[in-house]
């Protein structure tokens, strides 16, 4: 059989102008949302200062006054420095910034205007994955260029999943589009791959059910990486407010849009929490999918071996993020680490490394 024969090149050419119409469209709600954090709603410094005080040291800095006993009966007093210790981002009782639900009437068009052109990007982004799968008739991420085009339209589904359900996350709406636009550039840059029929060993419909599970986990710790990442930018700068320092004009601007560090390390943690059963699957999934094709559950495949890598660094996170003691920049710090080895698991093991999962098309 003539695999080619069997690839209608009119959808699969539909399917790459979709996707390049989808770019142009992602480029224009990148704009409007700079122009959201421009030019909308600007809280001062005094905001989060106001609420800091009294909360970024257990007690003021200075003196205290203590009586000590004398030899002869009398007491005298004393002066000593005042013991200074930081404050828990979770005990600091700052109010989350404009940038978490919307600021100002100005901010607020920007804002929807941004989302709206969100919204259209991804039915466009979608419509480009669909007739690429009906090109060929079957899944569409039988390669690395595909897994990408899926990836970032599942990665902004869920944003805009999480709008729908009036969750305040208008703050990842320009990391979340910048990111899909390096992703899709990457994609039709240098990972693109033809439509063509899959190669024997993907004939299954565990492709259906295991990539399909990685990818919309991917996307989830994707959402959950970029609020690590934020947290730890707003916690150093409610910590040098609270110590009494002065952050430059920029980075209030742009700190002060911000939620709270102590509300972006909870949704760091619930949404890695809530997707982590979800990987389990992948991987019990993907040994299962294994039996059948290779006669064996677990061959320590590299493929293999770092979705192990990336369970076990996920899970360490959310241990240590459970206990008291590793709360806040260490836990986001494993966070980070986690979501680097599903990154290497993807990128690194399908480029630079050979195993029975290289199926990268590149």
């Amino acid at each position: 059989m003539n695999l080619a024969a069997a690839t209608n090149e009119s959808l699969a050419h539909t399917s790459n102008y979709l996707i390049y119409s989808s770019m142009a469209v992602y480029l224009l709600a990148f704009f409007a949302n700079m122009a959201e954090w421009l030019f909308g709603s600007r809280s001062k410094v005094a905001r989060t200062a106001a609420a800091l005080t009294g909360a970024g040291e257990s007690q003021d800095a200075g003196t205290v006054k203590v009586e000590v006993a004398t030899k002869n009966g009398g007491t005298t007093v004393l002066e000593r420095p005042k013991v200074v210790t930081r404050s828990a981002s979770g005990a600091r009782n700052v109010p989350d910034g404009p940038g978490a639900s919307g600021g100002d009437e100005k901010g607020d068009l920007y804002g929807r205007i941004a989302v709206s052109l969100t919204v259209l990007a991804f039915l466009i982004e979608f419509a480009g994955v669909l007739t690429r799968a009906l090109s060929v008739q079957r899944a569409p991420w039988g390669n690395m260029y595909e897994f990408n085009l899926t990836f970032s339209t599942v990665a902004v589904g869920v944003y805009l999943a999480l709008l729908a359900l009036k969750k305040n996350v208008g703050w990842l709406g320009l990391p979340l589009v910048t990111t899909v636009l390096l992703d899709l550039g990457l994609a039709v840059t240098v990972l693109y791959t033809a439509s063509d029929q899959l190669v024997p060993a993907l004939h299954s419909y565990w492709l259906w059910i295991h990539v399909s599970t990685a990818i919309f986990c991917g996307a989830v710790f994707y959402v959950g990486a970029v609020a690590t990442i934020l947290y730890l930018f707003r916690d150093r700068y409610e910590a040098k407010l609270a110590e009494g320092g002065k952050p430059g004009s920029f980075a209030t601007s742009v700190m002060e849009r911000l939620p709270a560090a102590s509300s972006l390390d909870k949704f760091s943690y619930r949404v890695n929490a809530a997707v982590f059963p979800l990987w389990t699957f992948t991987i019990i999934a993907g040994a299962i999918w294994a039996g059948d094709a290779w006669g064996r559950y677990w061959g320590w495949d590299p493929k293999e071996v770092w979705s192990f890598i990336t369970w076990v660094a996920y899970a360490c996170y959310l241990h240590a993020r459970a206990t008291a003691g590793w709360k806040g920049r260490k836990a986001a710090t494993l966070a980070l680490i986690a979501f680097g080895c599903w990154l290497f698991n993807y990128y690194g093991v399908n480029i630079f490394v050979n195993g029975k999962h290289s199926y990268a098309g590149v």
